[in-house]
């Protein structure tokens, strides 16, 4: 191969499904071009083409999926014209793929060492043995601690990081020349998920790897790409290098994303976020000309709605391309998308309060080595002395890593665990100690839940109206079916969804539209508190600021207290009006947002800030790697629970003595054994803009 072939080119590539109702156009016109070496994003909402670009690269489409126009050459070969046992020594081989999920990728019922030895045995034909020695060295190239122990495991005995890293290794086990990731990274936590993208970088550069990453994160692109593509509704609509289409966006689609991602500059008063109105459309409804075009701002009747629309080049910029009938028309350094500001919501009285709350589980080892011992019971410590209020009308963001207690405290709270110790008090009422199973149902429907995943929490039988409707009977909000069927229209109102989609079943609307409908059976019994967790972490970035924006004038209308449980920080800074830091089940830091966002830091919090990729090539961020291991939440060490990954600590006092809870300013706590002095001097872990403005 010469050094001018591609690794990869796709030439006006079209994919379709087939079904019972035709054809569905899932791709069309695509082309990218990936030469050795380098890495290429492709971002874009769910339902834009991604994974079906990245499945045809493959040759992954299932039965009623297939190439219906242009090539997918690698190395210079057409794809289509390879049998299928050349296609399967080249998947694995040459060509890897990562898969979001890690778990889908591993098999459950193997030990680790037996799955990567495989890789070896079927690409190479080497032995077992031979195979699990050079999967030993993968394992620690992909920093795993104990690689020995990690192969003798199965899947489900390392966590969520560990397994993506174990997926990581496998794909590049035979050192392939093009490795595919899509969305590696998404379910994984801030601090994990930067580790797992310095390691995939330093991997693919040491072996010369190419890579397309596919991710609807615009920040992990401005870290790990040389080039971007972004798609939309089958088409990509603009292309060229990473920093070209970060400070020269030209397609309105793009400027709509990045009007959509809380960017370090965005207020959620003064500069909130603007959402991209209206829905992508179906693959089979797409309108004539431009796709956008029913959501763009810039739309032309006439000019945009005449045919297709192709590439066009943009002068100056040799590789910079976008797919837009105004392309040479549009002012945008005159155009900026701004939101409707409003004014800051005055917090009232305090209405929730968290007194030294301590949530612990009991375990017990029947192994003989217990038994002998006598040491039978062990506790789990999942929250370890919790103190903090919230105030009417006041967000309260919760943050730290998976198995730092978040979501143990929200379990405690709406009563589905009952506190070890401590009070948690709503309106001076103690629930601590009290199962949802006891209390009032007023009580119950002053607290309510929003989830994570819209998908899991709706009744896949039941209308969305017999769901709502459901919750105002049960907590008497109304019993008369008539007033029932119109606070269910008001709800829809609410949430800015259509009256009719009362008469639809879960499966006909999109997860954005789910979320919507979860946070109108949350506000169905006009809840004191709501609890928010993850709400917006499996939705698209547009979407995520339409469900932000929602929550804010809900809250603004009703002054409903909001716990935010997350672990993206870039949320959290836009949307919350005070932080509260945990790890490993303790409080280590809170206050303001602007004092937990500005230095002073606790060690732990400037870590998790600079785990966050920002999607702003202006923005300068500080590198904190944390290394080590989260002990066990079974055998807590003495001193402070954050000393094995400090890259802070200053001494035995770590290890010995646990660190008292320190007042730095009105209202911003912290508990770390630092100097005033050190603190003192700690610099911003951003730097914003050309006059490097800290933040």
């Amino acid at each position: 191969m010469s050094e001018q072939t591609p690794v990869l080119e796709c030439n006006n590539l079209s994919v379709s499904y087939f079904t019972r109702a035709g054809e569905i156009p899932a791709v069309v016109d695509f082309n990218l071009r990936v030469m050795s070496g380098e890495a290429v994003g492709i971002v874009g909402e769910s339902g834009c083409g991604k994974s079906t670009v990245a499945l045809a690269i493959m040759q992954y489409m299932g039965n009623n999926g297939d190439i219906v126009g242009g090539e997918i050459k690698f190395n210079g070969q057409d794809m289509a014209a390879m049998s299928e046992e050349e296609l399967r020594q080249l998947r694995g081989s040459k060509i890897s793929m990562v898969y979001q999920e890690p778990m889908a990728s591993l098999n459950p019922s193997m030990l680790i060492g037996e799955q990567l030895a495989e890789v070896f045995i079927c690409h190479e034909g080497t032995s077992m043995d031979e195979g699990k020695a050079r999967a030993v060295e993968m394992l620690a190239a992909v920093r795993l601690p104990e690689p020995a122990r990690i192969m003798a495991s199965y899947p489900h005995q390392i966590s969520g990081g560990q397994q993506q890293r174990v997926v990581i290794a496998m794909a590049l086990l035979s050192k392939p020349e093009l490795l595919l990731l899509d969305e590696p990274t998404t379910a994984l936590d801030v601090t994990v998920q930067s580790g797992i993208i310095d390691l995939i970088k330093d991997i693919a550069k040491e072996f010369g790897t190419s890579m397309i990453y596919i991710s609807h994160n615009l920040g992990l692109i401005l870290e790990t790409c040389d080039r971007m593509t972004v798609m939309y509704s089958g088409e990509a609509v603009e292309e060229g290098t990473v920093d070209e289409v970060f400070d020269h966006m030209r397609h309105p689609y793009t400027h709509g994303l990045f009007a959509s991602i809380p960017l370090p500059g965005a207020d959620k008063n003064e500069r909130p976020l603007v959402p991209i109105r209206g829905q992508l459309p179906l693959p089979h409804q797409r309108p004539v000309g431009c796709s956008f075009g029913p959501r763009c701002d810039f739309f032309k009747e006439g000019q945009c709605d005449q045919g297709p629309i192709s590439m066009r080049g943009i002068d100056g910029e040799e590789l910079h391309h976008a797919r837009c009938e105004r392309l040479n028309e549009i002012d945008w350094s005159t155009h900026k998308s701004e939101g409707v500001s409003s004014e800051d919501i005055e917090a009232g009285e305090v209405v929730l309060e968290v007194d030294h709350m301590k949530k612990y589980y009991e375990i017990r080892d029947n192994s003989l080595a217990a038994l002998l011992s006598g040491d039978r019971i062990k506790w789990v410590k999942a929250n370890e002395d919790i103190s903090f209020n919230a105030r009417e009308a006041e967000t309260v963001a919760i943050v730290g890593e998976s198995g730092c207690g978040k979501s143990t405290f929200a379990k405690v709270l709406m009563g589905l665990e009952q506190a070890t110790g401590g009070e948690i008090r709503l309106h001076g009422q103690d629930l601590g100690k009290v199962p949802v199973q006891q209390r009032q149902p007023q009580t119950v429907s002053l607290l309510q839940m929003i989830f994570q995943n819209p998908f899991d929490t709706l009744n896949p039988s039941h209308t969305v109206g017999s769901q709502i409707s459901r919750v105002i009977k049960r907590f008497g909000v109304e019993s008369d079916p008539v007033k029932i069927q119109n606070r269910v229209f008001e709800l829809l109102d609410l949430v800015k969804l259509p009256r009719d989609f009362a008469y639809r079943r879960p499966r006909q609307l999109s997860g954005g539209q789910k979320q919507r409908i979860g946070i109108a059976r949350a506000f169905a019994g006009n809840p004191s508190v709501v609890i928010a967790d993850e709400p917006v972490s499996a939705l698209d970035v547009s979407v995520q600021a339409a469900v932000a924006a929602l929550l804010m004038e809900i809250q603004r209308e009703f002054r409903t207290t909001l716990i935010f449980i997350s672990h993206d920080l870039s949320v959290v800074r836009y949307l919350s009006d005070r932080v509260v830091v945990m790890y490993l089940g303790h409080l280590v830091e809170q206050g303001t947002t602007d004092q937990v966002f500005a230095p002073p830091y606790h060690p732990y919090t400037e870590a998790l800030l600079s785990a966050v990729p920002i999607a702003d090539t202006s923005v300068e961020k500080r590198e904190i790697v944390l290394s080590g291991e989260m002990p066990s939440a079974t055998n807590p060490l003495s001193g402070c629970p954050f000393q094995t990954r400090c890259h802070r600590k200053i001494g035995s006092v770590c290890e010995d003595e646990m660190p008292p809870e320190r007042m730095l300013a009105d209202g911003h706590r912290m508990r770390c054994h630092l100097d005033q002095s050190e603190l003192d001097a700690m610099e911003p872990v951003f730097v914003m803009g050309n006059d490097k403005t800290a933040a």
